[in-house]
């Protein structure tokens, strides 16, 4: 049985996430897999992402592997990072699509005007390192408050439950950046790419056994 399975749905960061996790968990088995049975069958799971949303949902579906994705979702160690987040909510204002709906809320896009506090246009996406403020959870274990992270995104989420929120970054008002429930945790930014602290989470979700 592999210990940990990365979702290939023809999109994402595949690689990049292939070897971070290798570099964090040398001694567990990784496999890269767009086969539902595998997904099944994986100790836990990490859904890598990138890309635009309508087209996440199509190739998944495509692939036949929703059910996998969303068992997963409910029932083992699960991470999500960037689309990986974003299709876990209800609905994406990208291509007007619904999501899995394992989470209340939905996905909205960035403001097309947005200026700092000192008058200076931001550009959409947002794509760079920037400060992420976050609870309390091990998954954050070892990383320090308003560690840096690497982001591309132009969407973000708004969930309805404000309980699953665990972290928030500014760009430039407060969005959220992280959401855990139960067996879930999900991010926008990059962990991947995003040095010591992208690989001390990625090691924190290898180490995380939730109840």
């Amino acid at each position: 049985m592999t210990d940990v399975a990365i979702v290939d749905y023809g999109m994402g960061n595949l690689r990049s996430v292939y070897q971070a996790v290798r570099k964090v968990a040398p001694d567990l088995s990784v496999q890269v897999t767009d086969k539902a049975a595998a997904i099944a069958a994986a100790s836990r799971v990490i859904f890598p992402g990138q890309g635009a949303m309508p087209d996440c949902m199509h190739e998944m579906d495509a692939r036949g592997l929703r059910q996998a994705v969303l068992d997963a979702a409910h029932n083992k160690p699960f991470l999500g990072i960037c689309i990986g987040l974003q299709m876990l909510f209800e609905h994406s204002t990208e291509g007007n699509v619904p999501g899995l709906g394992v989470l209340p809320g939905k996905v909205v896009r960035f403001a097309s005007e947005l200026n700092d506090g000192q008058g200076n246009k931001l550009k959409v996406p947002h794509m760079g390192w920037n400060e992420v403020h976050h609870a309390q959870h091990v998954i954050w274990s070892g990383i320090d408050q308003n560690a840096r992270f690497y982001f591309v995104h132009s969407y973000y989420v708004q969930p309805r439950d404000t309980g699953i929120v665990q972290a928030t970054s500014d760009y430039p008002q407060p969005f959220v950046c992280a959401v855990a429930r139960d067996n879930l945790f999900a991010v926008q930014f990059h962990p991947e790419k995003s040095a010591a602290a992208g690989l001390q989470l990625l090691q924190n979700f290898i180490n995380w056994n939730p109840v």
